[in-house]
């Protein structure tokens, strides 16, 4: 059972959702617009959103920055938009997974039930090693603390998620489908997320796809983790 906030303005659609998930013996809220789920969620904890964005008083993507800033419960965005980079957005801005309308109720389960496995996990966190160090790259699973050369990282919850999969098997080459099973907890999905995600840590890592340092990408075989190659004297 989880306690989740259904963020729509169609009453009928809202309706819908609301009894499905109560059938499913999920605690359930609802609100119509985007300030009242950020006044919920200021006041309330949940373990899952589920946002609409198409909104009466604010876009649907401008709310979930402002849910970002406040919180990191996971977000599943339903939208009409179909677009690509419409979608890779909303995974930048910090969508934890999303939903092309019209959607199932079995659809929308089955997504929910993938993101708290994943959110819930954290939970068991106890039997991994207290710090994990690749190169000038230390991860903490207990405190879920990330540093490198000493700089304390700023990573959300999925990003740090990834690299500590990823730094517990260094050197060694992930499939993405391994990736998607271990870190989203799905069986199947689209690679740009693990690419979207990738970019993130680049970017807080201070490397790029071009100029790797820690993360490299073999195309078509998957995705690893090592220290930086020791700088060769002039």
């Amino acid at each position: 059972m989880a306690s989740v906030l259904v963020v729509e303005d169609d009453q009928f659609v809202r309706s819908a959702l609301i009894r499905h998930l109560t059938e499913a013996s999920h605690t359930v809220r609802s609100v119509g617009t985007a300030l009242e789920a950020l006044r919920e969620v200021a006041h309330f904890r949940f373990d899952m959103v589920v946002l609409d964005l198409g909104l009466p008083d604010l876009d649907g993507a401008e709310a979930l920055k402002m849910l970002r800033g406040i919180t990191d419960v996971p977000v599943i965005v339903a939208t009409a938009r179909d677009d690509e980079s419409e979608i890779v957005r909303l995974l930048n801005d910090g969508a934890d997974d999303y939903l092309t309308k019209p959607f199932s109720v079995e659809h929308l389960s089955a997504r929910m039930a993938a993101v708290l496995r994943r959110s819930r996990a954290a939970g068991g966190e106890a039997a991994l090693p207290s710090v994990i160090r690749v190169g000038g790259l230390a991860m903490d699973p207990l405190r879920r603390q990330a540093e490198l050369d000493g700089t304390a990282l700023d990573l959300t919850r999925r990003e740090f998620d990834l690299l500590a999969f990823l730094a517990g098997r260094p050197g060694v080459v992930v499939p993405r489908k391994e990736l998607l099973a271990q870190v989203w907890q799905q069986s199947y999905g689209d690679d740009q997320t693990i690419d979207v995600h990738l970019s993130w840590l680049r970017r807080k890592l201070g490397e790029t796809a071009a100029q790797p340092r820690y993360l490299h990408t073999l195309r078509g075989v998957g995705v690893k983790l090592e220290p930086p190659a020791p700088e060769r004297p002039a």
